[in-house]
């Protein structure tokens, strides 16, 4: 039987991780995540650092933890529509990773970490992320019929893009001519995503 003291414990724990989570968004919002250390995370948050480490294992551990918390395809849902509201799902999918990468710098500043570490908690972010991405591959090839040397590309190179040009868009306004920090762009960019799904997935 679970004792109420073990069910506080466990609610304990999952508030203080989300309290120090929450810390890591702040702190690199503010000075990015190169000046992120242990001492700074504990003083904001009023959590012990033995905590930090016991939780998270290190401050990378926090940084990975805040990526698997907000990543849109870390998070994204297991079913898929039917054959014939698939196409608009993944418009509507890609539009959202649109929306969550330029409206949350923090995301944006832990991406950049992310490509220029290799560590070990990084390896196994991108493998959790490379498992959701295959999977997601594998079930729209089962919707549509099409096989995954056709969808996996395409799936690589419009979400690779998404990424890219979002942090791109932080310091370079304008690439190829579309305007990368006005909403216009984006929904020229977005327009642009829909007219190449609509002519791979359409029947």
């Amino acid at each position: 039987m679970v004792t109420s003291r073990k069910i506080t414990a466990e609610r304990d724990r999952e508030a203080t991780e989300r309290r120090l989570v929450d810390t890591v968004g702040e702190l690199v919002r503010e000075n990015g995540f190169e000046k992120i250390g242990v001492n700074a995370v504990a003083a904001r948050s009023g959590v012990s650092k033995i905590l930090v480490y016991r939780y998270f294992g290190s401050v990378e551990g926090l940084l990975a933890a805040y990526i698997r918390r907000y990543d849109l395809w870390l998070n994204f849902p297991q079913d898929l529509p039917g054959r014939e509201e698939l196409p608009e799902f993944l418009k509507r999918t890609f539009r959202a990773q649109i929306a969550r990468l330029r409206g949350d710098a923090t995301l944006k500043r832990l991406y950049r970490w992310e490509l220029s570490s290799d560590n070990e908690l990084i390896v196994r972010l991108r493998e959790q992320r490379e498992q959701v991405g295959r999977e997601l591959i594998r079930r729209v090839c089962d919707v549509t019929g099409r096989p995954e040397e056709q969808i996996a590309p395409l799936a690589s190179l419009l979400s690779a893009s998404v990424t890219y040009l979002a942090l791109l868009g932080e310091f370079c306004p304008v690439y190829n001519g579309i305007p990368l920090q006005e909403d216009a762009g984006w929904e020229q960019i977005g327009r642009g995503i829909d007219q190449i799904v609509d002519a791979i997935l359409k029947p």
